[in-house]
């Protein structure tokens, strides 16, 4: 068996992953699209400047900070590599290379690959984004939140409507809505054996179990309490997205607030989040206790309220204050909810003394997906424990 094709494919790997000093070693030389792609990774890894490094001193061709050379590369990345690491290496420019300038300019915006982390940093340059590059970033961001909204928007409906059906359950429901499951397991004690056919039997439903049909009154109000410091960019970005579903919701009515320093109503802007995001101000500090004051002061009905506590819970308020108002929610039947992020990325650095405490009061702080969110929510709405995921720890 010819073996030979299987290793010079096993060379042609190493060669791309340990760059240029490997030529020799590895006795190959790229050409054509591997070529493309190495000098690609070269350009943001090492820009020719780390003679120990991947692509050695050979390469003097790097990213800098020209506009035109970072569009060039922007379009050979997307040409080469996949969205998913074409957003990668996007993210990394932006770090490594400190590029965030660059994204004010309309030709530059144009040629990105737009994602959540995208949207983030164009959010922090807030008002240094001059008025020619604002349309051109609403476009970015749009495309964005369209891309979330049609990823998360009919689960989610479909979801809390089925939590908010089964929390007004019917004594004599119609026939299209009994609820089966609960309608057999309620009447197992009436099972009668069927004559002659040994093994079958019947249950004999004297006592029908169904949901509640949806009103179109509000059945729920839901607080989202949003933390926009610059380490929450893409939890704001994934909140402002489910605010504006819940928001569509008859039976819900909800209300968004941001806070930094300072505490933001964007509850009269639900009805676009790209609104709502450019609304935002990332990067400021962290008063969870007036955050949570304003939230407190707008509750009216505490037993059919959720209040969701979207923070890293670094406060720079005042601690004590801020757990009494938790606490405070709690004891009146607010169903509170507390999650360190939300977002695909994972729990973040979050104050673990808060959490703690948070938890104590039975409302366990965690990291939670965007798609674990419904679930969330319809557990809160249900009053019944949180999906709290298994980090292993």
């Amino acid at each position: 068996m010819d073996t030979a094709p299987a290793e010079d494919e096993r060379l042609r790997r190493w060669r791309m992953v340990l760059g240029a000093d490997s030529a020799e070693s590895t006795g190959r030389a790229l050409t054509g699209r591997d070529a493309a792609m190495d000098g690609a990774l070269t350009a943001l890894y090492d820009g020719g400047r780390k003679p120990g490094g991947r692509g050695g001193a050979e390469r003097s061709a790097g990213l800098g900070a020209s506009a035109p050379s970072v569009a060039r590369w922007l379009g050979d990345i997307r040409t080469y590599f996949p969205a998913s690491v074409v957003q990668v290496m996007q993210r990394d420019a932006i770090d490594r290379l400190g590029l965030s300038a660059l994204l004010l300019e309309p030709e530059m915006l144009e040629a990105v690959e737009p994602d959540v982390h995208l949207v983030g940093t164009l959010l922090s340059l807030g008002k240094a984004m001059p008025e020619t590059t604002k349309e051109t970033a609403r476009a970015v961001v749009r495309k964005v939140v369209d891309d979330l909204e049609r990823r998360l928007a009919t689960r989610t409906r479909a979801t809390l409507t089925g939590a908010l059906d089964r929390s007004a359950r019917s004594a004599r429901p119609r026939h299209r809505d009994i609820d089966w499951d609960r309608t057999v397991r309620a009447n197992l004690r009436n099972y009668v054996p069927l004559p002659g056919r040994e093994g079958a039997g019947t249950v004999i439903p004297e006592r029908l179990v169904g949901y509640g049909r949806a009103a179109r009154s509000v059945k729920k109000d839901v607080i989202l309490c949003v933390d926009q410091s610059g380490s929450m960019a893409a939890s704001v970005v994934h909140a402002s997205v489910f605010g504006a579903v819940l928001a569509s919701m008859r039976t819900l009515a909800t209300r968004l607030v941001v806070f930094d320093t300072a505490v933001v109503d964007l509850t009269d802007q639900l009805d676009d989040p790209v609104d709502v995001l450019f609304g935002t101000q990332l990067g400021g500090g962290t008063d969870i206790n007036r955050a949570l004051a304003y939230c407190q002061s707008r509750i009216t009905r505490p037993a059919d309220t959720v209040v969701v506590l979207i923070s890293d819970l670094h406060e720079g308020g005042i601690r004590e204050e801020m757990m009494r108002r938790a606490a405070a929610m709690k004891a009146s039947g607010v169903q509170f909810v507390t999650l360190l992020a939300l977002s695909d990325e994972g729990t973040p650095s979050y104050d673990r003394d808060h959490a703690a405490a948070l938890g104590a009061l039975g409302a366990p702080a965690f990291a939670c997906t965007p798609d674990l969110f419904p679930e969330v929510m319809a557990a809160a709405i249900e009053k019944r424990p949180l999906p709290v995921p298994d980090t292993g720890r």
